[in-house]
């Protein structure tokens, strides 16, 4: 009986802890409620199967508990039940995997509208570009790194002139923009990832990856690095700034250019 009545209290700690634990996600400031929804769906049905199972557990362990004289009942195989055992587990995992390729799928079909920002990690800050005036970002390559161009841009393309430098600062965006998010990793792996945001990914060294989001409200966001990078990883922490339009524009005119930038250390050179 003791053994039945820890698993009984493990089935329902684990609900009541569920539903009453005060470590929650962090307050959605991105239009991703659908990674939330696809996660929740998938809390209940793993919790239900949980449960069942930890009930059909302790339900067999009292129902066939000891008793002198009896013996076990062996039975070879039941195609009735096999075949209900595999078809739950199927829709089961068909009911998680579902909705999260919906997810997926509009996770990586970026709006035809969509702003663009570029997040440069290397170890251990965050770098970021924007568009200039032409709204276009210009080419980048690692292999033009250097301490005066620390984020690689192609000197010879007139779209990257105007492109707005952020090295080691906030990045600030738009309320309500759109905006695809380009990933470039200057070294090791790294993952820039805003937990009010609910999108993360991977920044590959020699790939570009992306996403995109829409912020819905206007605050200070921490950025976090989601894959160790070495020693300083803990220490990869950047922030984003949502401005409403008029303080987004005020942030904008403050920025240096990539030329200007550059202007600035030719006398030096």
């Amino acid at each position: 009986m003791v053994v039945v009545l820890v698993l009984v209290l493990i089935a329902v700690g684990s609900v009541a802890f569920h539903l009453l634990s005060p470590w929650w996600w962090t307050p959605i400031a991105s239009n991703w409620s659908y990674i939330d929804n696809t996660l929740i769906i998938t809390f209940w049905i793993t919790g239900f199967v949980f449960v069942a199972v930890i009930l059909f557990v302790a339900y067999c362990v009292f129902r066939f508990r000891h008793k002198p004289g009896r013996t076990a009942a062996y039975q070879p195989e039941n195609k009735r039940l096999e075949w209900l055992l595999a078809g739950g587990t199927a829709l089961g995992v068909a009911a998680m995997l579902t909705p999260g390729l919906v997810v997926w799928k509009q996770f990586v079909t970026v709006p035809p509208d969509a702003g663009e920002v570029e997040v440069v990690g290397q170890q251990w800050q965050w770098n970021f570009r924007l568009p200039g005036v032409d709204g276009k970002l210009g080419r980048a390559d690692n292999t033009a790194v250097t301490a005066d161009n620390p984020l690689g841009v192609i000197a010879s393309d007139p779209s990257g002139l105007d492109d707005i430098i952020i090295s080691g600062g906030d990045l600030h965006l738009l309320l309500g923009k759109s905006v695809r998010v380009h990933l470039r990793s200057l070294d090791v792996l790294h993952d820039f990832y805003v937990p009010e945001f609910r999108a993360k990914m991977d920044m590959i060294p020699g790939s570009v990856t992306y996403f995109w989001f829409t912020p819905t409200r206007t605050g200070t966001f921490e950025v976090l690095c989601a894959e160790l990078c070495g020693v300083g990883h803990p220490q990869m922490r950047g922030s984003v700034v949502v401005d409403d339009a008029e303080a987004y524009k005020n942030w904008l005119q403050q920025q240096q250019t990539y030329s200007q930038l550059m202007a600035a250390v030719a006398p030096a050179n």
